[in-house]
């Protein structure tokens, strides 16, 4: 078992995101899951991703504030306890169109070794 306080999260830059800050939490170069990279991320208004798209599945759980998701031709307003799928490979522009921070915890498949 591997406890991690939010204090010990690492900060990292993702590709085609901006006005936010994420912090990784597993996976990747912070260790501990293989199959998954687990983090938090806080997108100020007017902040986002994308659009595009990447090969690793990804899920996106709302923790405060609300967050604009568009992907397969649908757009959908994602508010705190809202939890959304992208799947591989699927085209997705996530935006932060509220007036205060949205907080999020990120799921994404980590790339095979």
């Amino acid at each position: 078992m591997i406890v991690r306080k939010l204090s010990e999260a690492k900060p990292y830059e993702a590709p085609n995101h901006r006005k936010y800050k994420s912090l990784r939490l597993f996976g990747a170069e912070t260790g501990g899951s293989q199959a998954l990279i687990f983090g938090i991320s806080h997108f100020e208004p007017g902040g986002g991703a994308g659009p595009d798209a990447s090969p690793p599945e990804k899920i996106y759980h709302i923790l405060e504030g609300e967050l604009t998701v568009i992907a397969g031709g649908k757009e959908i307003v994602a508010k705190a306890g809202d939890t959304c799928f992208i799947a591989p490979n699927e085209n997705r522009e996530i935006i932060n169109r509220g007036k205060g921070v949205c907080t999020l915890l990120v799921a994404v498949a980590a790339p095979p070794k």
